[in-house]
């Protein structure tokens, strides 16, 4: 199944498709696993590791952008990410759940962030994720759509 038409349908029946969830604990705990490694090489800021977790049709939904489709605009997204000064990222999966299926799940948790702002002063940033993953041939889990968003209010508008 397409990633997008996935998203699209999990989205819209989030609480029908959990219903289907609440798979196998070893496979929870693998993909658990699996997300806390991709934490850890985006934390080193080794980029080529950090992509290898996305499937080549992955959708990333950054914050205060419009959606990323392609496994190069997803590197380049990274690269400019893990290059910015003072920058440090981690994140931590608190819910994680596989359809009875074993063949996908999802992954919510939170995640810090901290760059240099345009003056050079550190900025922080707390907020929370979703990803969903989808279980490969080969056995490995690969993230298929990834969207994160700040638990920062709003910036006022300016005029």
């Amino acid at each position: 199944m397409k990633t997008r038409t996935l998203l699209i349908t999990l989205l819209q029946g989030f609480v029908a498709a959990t219903v289907c969830l609440g798979g196998d604990a070893k496979l929870e705990q693998a993909l658990r696993e699996t997300d806390d490694q991709c934490s850890k090489a985006a934390g080193s800021k080794d980029v080529d590791k950090t992509v290898s977790y996305y499937a080549d049709d992955a959708v990333m939904m950054p914050p205060n952008a419009a959606s990323i489709n392609t496994k190069d605009a997803i590197r380049k997204t990274w690269s400019d990410m893990l290059t910015s000064p003072g920058m440090s990222i981690s994140w931590k999966a608190t819910k994680v759940e596989v359809a009875k299926s074993g063949d996908i799940g999802f992954v919510s948790g939170t995640y810090e962030i901290t760059m240099n702002d345009a003056t050079g002063k550190p900025m922080n940033d707390k907020g929370k994720y979703l990803e969903v993953w989808e279980k490969q041939k080969d056995g490995k889990w690969k993230c298929g759509a990834d969207m994160w968003n700040s638990d920062l209010p709003a910036a006022p508008e300016t005029k």
